[in-house]
């Protein structure tokens, strides 16, 4: 059972901009949309919620910047799809850490035509302006 994301919503005159999306609702929001991203094949969309600065957690060490995390999905991407199957999340648990930063525990899985895999990952979130990015990924 997922616990409630407990993080504080910004104060802002409603002349400033909208009011904030809670931060549970808009993470979850946004890692559907990455995932959407993947299965349609649409590198950038998927990659739109990591901040250009994220940190990537490999077997063989860290991958540090955006670009280089992009670098390593690249191969998977063919404009149609994703090679390696249908990615989608079951959230585990998020927790606030401060009105600006927020943790998620979730486990992924690829669906493919003969294949499935799963693992899990761990997500630090930030918020930047209005949205929400991952800014590290541990995912194993």
């Amino acid at each position: 059972m997922m616990r409630a994301l407990l993080v504080p919503a910004v104060m802002m005159s409603a002349a400033a901009a909208p009011a904030q999306v809670p931060a549970e609702t808009a993470i979850r929001e946004t890692m559907a949309a990455s995932a959407a991203g993947w299965n349609a094949g649409d590198l950038a969309r998927f990659m739109a919620v990591y901040a250009d600065d994220a940190v990537f957690v490999t077997p063989k060490g860290l991958l540090r910047g955006k670009t280089a995390i992009a670098a390593k999905y690249q191969p998977s991407f063919r404009g149609v799809g994703n090679t390696r199957g249908a990615l989608s999340f079951a959230f585990l648990e998020m927790r606030g850490i401060d009105p600006r930063h927020a943790m998620l525990f979730a486990r992924w899985t690829l669906t493919g035509a003969s294949t499935v895999e799963s693992g899990m990952t761990t997500l630090v979130f930030e918020r930047r302006g209005t949205a929400w990015q991952i800014i590290a990924d541990h995912s194993s």
